[in-house]
């Protein structure tokens, strides 16, 4: 049961997250002195996601709590805030961020996003296994159990979460049985190993050129694609109006409303029309849900809009509008994560972060083979353990008008979630001590 926290008032968090957001950016742009020498060693982005774990991991904010009533009665709460961040501002940052993109260019990104993509999408499918494998030497209890208490069953959930997102999770959840009394500790592994593995991505951003290095990597694409988004950008650069912020905010949420009646009208028909759709057992379950369709439809309205005269707004800074939501995705993303349930069931824990070291050794030695750019590894890996909402958020810590290869990339996902999960439960369950 978790204490309720200090400030249990969205608006105070909200404050809270707003200053720590305006420490990191004003210290990380001082030109010299000690600030300078240790945002060269921790970017600027990971400190926007760790200061508001570091909150939550001392009580002081918390994503959701207990309380007790009058009547002695326990009270479930939660802070909406990563809700409205990510069904609100993340479709507004896609739209921003998508505005100027050169849709063939981006395509000219290649199969090696793909080829990235999917060896991480295998070392998920041959990491759980695996990492059963090794602490069954030293611990069989811990990934032991019989019937549906069995812990492989468990730990599909968390293969469906990692290659798919949410509703591949709930299918693995409603397919394999596991015993949903002992679930919440497959969900602090799931939260908690893959807020590792998204700090580890973030850090090695800020090394990018010392790991394309050692990857060998053919980083000209992306290049080309950034070098052409910028040249755009200064060409209709101009000092923004209180009409071209009004306007550029029109644009941002009118699209997160169409996103949002599109995806209610479409999930409505996928669940009316296709049986498919209502059987979590089924990878078309994904289909049903309106995150999915949300995102979706807030990509597309950005690639349309980039081939009208609405792309010029992004000289008066769409984009770095797209990049304050996707910030604040990212504090919220950091509010959800507490550091010290790391040591709430650490035998759990170790499966999860064997687990993910074997995810990140195959996605990289693959993309060493084929040449591929960290850019790739970073978006790939979050793509399939993230999901869209997080995606994005490291995507665009390359560049902004590279948020969208984070969202194609998670679909993909998605689609590929529940079937690659039941190969990754089957190998889990052979692996398991009987």
């Amino acid at each position: 049961m978790q204490n309720p926290p200090y400030f249990t008032d969205d608006t105070i968090v909200f404050g809270l997250l707003m200053l720590l957001l305006g420490f990191v950016f004003y210290t990380s742009s001082k030109e010299e002195g000690n600030w300078k020498k240790f945002y060269k060693i921790v970017p600027a982005l990971l400190m926007c996601y760790l200061l508001p774990a570091i909150l939550s991991s001392m009580n002081i904010i918390a994503p959701e709590w207990t309380e007790i009533s009058a009547n002695g009665e326990e009270i479930k709460k939660s802070s909406q805030i990563y809700h409205i961040a990510s069904r609100y501002l993340l479709p507004a940052a896609l739209v921003l961020m998508t505005l100027s993109i050169d849709l063939k260019a981006l395509m000219n990104l290649g199969f090696k996003s793909i080829i990235v993509f999917l060896a991480g999408t295998i070392g998920i499918i041959l990491g759980g296994p695996i990492a059963i494998l090794i602490i069954s030497i030293f611990s069989p209890e811990t990934v032991g159990g019989n019937d549906f208490d069995a812990v492989w069953r468990g730990l599909s959930t968390i293969a469906g979460s990692w290659i798919g997102g949410g509703a591949n999770q709930a299918a693995m959840l409603e397919i394999f049985k596991f015993n949903q009394s002992k679930y919440g500790a497959m969900v602090l592994v799931d939260i908690v190993v893959a807020n590792i593995g998204m700090a580890f991505l973030l850090f090695g951003i800020g090394k990018k050129e010392t790991i394309n290095k050692w990857l060998k990597a053919d980083n000209s694409s992306i290049q080309k694609l950034q070098d052409k988004v910028s040249n755009y950008q200064e060409s209709v650069k101009r000092n923004p109006s209180l009409t071209d912020y009004m306007v550029i905010l029109a644009i941002a949420f009118t699209s997160v409303g169409i996103s949002h009646w599109g995806s209610q009208i479409i999930s409505n028909f996928c669940t009316q029309t296709f049986e498919a759709v209502n059987d979590p057992k089924s990878f078309a379950s994904t289909f049903g849900g309106t995150f999915f369709w949300m995102i979706t439809i807030a990509t597309i309205l950005g690639i349309i809009l980039s081939y009208t005269k609405l792309k010029t707004y992004e000289g008066a800074g769409a984009s770095k509008i797209g990049s304050i939501f996707i910030y604040i995705l990212v504090a919220s993303i950091g509010m959800k994560m507490n550091l010290t349930s790391v040591f709430d069931n650490p035998g759990l824990i170790l499966v999860g972060i064997i687990w993910m070291i074997i995810h990140f050794i195959i996605i990289f030695a693959v993309a060493k083979l084929i040449k591929a750019p960290y850019f790739f590894i970073a978006v790939g890996s979050q793509a399939n353990v993230g999901g869209a909402a997080s995606a994005p958020v490291v995507a665009s810590a390359f560049h902004p008008s590279l948020a969208s290869v984070g969202v194609l990339l998670a679909i993909f996902g998605y689609i590929i979630g529940t079937y690659g999960a039941i190969i990754c439960t089957f190998l889990m369950e052979h692996a398991a001590p009987q």
